[in-house]
């Protein structure tokens, strides 16, 4: 890691307390790194050194948000995060995971089960600290209703004041990167969106791997579309980017 400059600020809570942040990391010394300078962001932390500590600390401490190293001994930050996602039915606290730069396979699988951000070893504990910053803002961000009308298409309801989304009625377990995703696309039909865009739009990042935004379509697919292999609503416009279809999606049995 580089060394830290003075931290971001930590997003200010609605109700005052600090928001809680469990870091599971069984590196001691990174581990001390990454808990002071949330700290002194502002930030309420735990440590958990292995799998199944951090999934007893989660579900004593009830974090906001959970910084979560893949290789831990034990059970590994994949089967934490998959565990995690299971206890509150997919829809689990925000996770942003330390992958080392040789894990792009396990890194794209944690996308996968629903992890929300990664960072790189080595990193910056301000590039962290910022990336953890945006994660916990956009999944408490619930603008009011009465300024965020229902988006239908067929029979597919997006409602991103209460931050619910369900297909003929049966509400949809999506992640809040998958709601965001969805939302953004079905505000804007018929528009392709290449995922360098979608990945500055929807994610606020300026730069990052791509694959990210693949993998998150990929999904998003699997729980809206009658034929995930097949899509209609999620298009790819070949050489573009990807377009949401209402009209062909509304036709669609």
């Amino acid at each position: 890691m580089t060394s830290p400059a003075p931290p971001p600020p930590a997003p200010t809570a609605p109700h005052g307390p600090p928001r809680r942040v469990l870091v599971v990391e069984d590196d001691p010394t990174v581990a001390e790194v990454v808990t002071g300078y949330l700290s002194r962001a502002g930030y309420a932390t735990e440590h958990a050194a292995d799998g199944f500590a951090a999934l007893d600390r989660a579900a004593a401490f009830r974090p906001h948000l959970v910084v979560l190293d893949l290789m831990l001994p034990g059970i590994d930050g994949l089967e934490v995060c998959r565990r995690l996602r299971r206890a509150d039915g997919g829809t689990a606290v925000p996770v942003v995971m330390l992958t080392a730069r040789g894990e792009e396979a396990d890194r794209i699988l944690g996308l996968e089960l629903g992890a929300d951000d990664y960072v790189t070893k080595p990193f910056s504990p301000r590039e962290l600290v910022l990336r953890i910053g945006s994660v916990l803002r956009r999944a408490e961000s619930v603008p009011p209703a009465a300024h965020s009308p229902a988006l239908r298409a067929g029979d597919l309801t997006a409602d991103p004041g209460g931050r619910r989304a369900d297909r003929s009625g049966r509400e949809l377990a999506l992640t809040s990167r998958e709601f965001d995703l969805l939302v953004f696309l079905m505000r804007h039909p018929g528009q392709v969106f290449s995922r360098e865009e979608l990945l500055h739009r929807v994610w606020g990042w300026e730069f990052g791997d791509l694959s990210t935004v693949t993998v998150h379509v990929r999904r998003l697919r699997e729980k809206i579309e009658d034929d995930p292999a097949a899509p209609v609503l999620v298009t790819t416009v070949w050489g573009a980017g990807y377009r949401f279809d209402p009209v062909e999606g509304a036709a669609a049995p």
